[in-house]
């Protein structure tokens, strides 16, 4: 059965580099290169005719930058992938490229093995990335999600899920044999950490951050 050609449009303002993505991915069996820029200028009034599926982008443009572009190609064709391809490996490009809508995150100096695979990967519905980026991304979240995890202390922990089971001060107080007073100096506590004026709003906060 034949695959697919995956239909791909680069970005890059390098000529040199723009030259020889064209001629690593045009010999590759399965791709099929609908179109080639210089700029985001160039490329958006010309990519609905173009109709790529997948797009390969520089994030460090002239002019309108490459995360610039990936929002708007993302607000009026939602249906193409994206691939950032760039030399940036800092937080704020990894993030700002995720958030605009890049599905794959690949550094420049990838093996022409790496980055055809990554792109197949993308096509095929995957979310490939550079083993850095990745680490990244997961230290991120490592570091987010403990100090989340450990925002409240135990006990007050324990009183958020008491809440959250409907009881009230006396029967926190009882079932935790502590006294009512106690109970609600670690409330009061609990809402400044969670920035919550209420139950309700502890309660969502706290679902939200992982705690109960």
């Amino acid at each position: 059965m034949m695959q697919p050609e995956m239909r791909i449009g680069i970005v890059e303002d390098d000529p040199l580099l723009l030259e020889n993505l064209k001629l690593l991915l045009s010999g590759e069996k399965g791709i099929t290169i609908v179109g080639t820029w210089g700029s985001a200028e160039q490329a958006l009034p010309v990519l609905k005719k173009s109709s790529p599926e997948v797009m390969l982008i520089d994030l460090g443009l002239p002019g309108m930058s490459g995360i610039e572009l990936i929002k708007k190609i993302k607000e009026k064709m939602s249906g193409i992938e994206i691939m950032a391809h760039t030399v940036f490996d800092d937080r704020d490009n990894v993030f700002s490229a995720i958030k605009a809508g890049a599905s794959g995150y690949i550094l420049k100096g990838s093996s022409p093995r790496e980055l055809i695979e990554a792109l197949h990967s993308l096509y095929q519905g995957g979310a490939p990335m550079s083993p850095k980026i990745a680490r990244k991304l997961i230290m991120e979240f490592q570091d987010e999600g403990a100090s989340e995890e450990y925002l409240l202390s135990h006990r007050e922990k324990e009183i958020v899920k008491c809440i959250e089971n409907g009881l009230a001060y006396k029967e926190i107080a009882e079932k935790l044999s502590i006294s009512p007073h106690t109970v609600h100096t670690h409330i009061k506590k609990i809402y400044e950490k969670l920035h919550a004026r209420n139950r309700q709003e502890a309660l969502i906060t706290a679902r939200k951050k992982g705690i109960i």
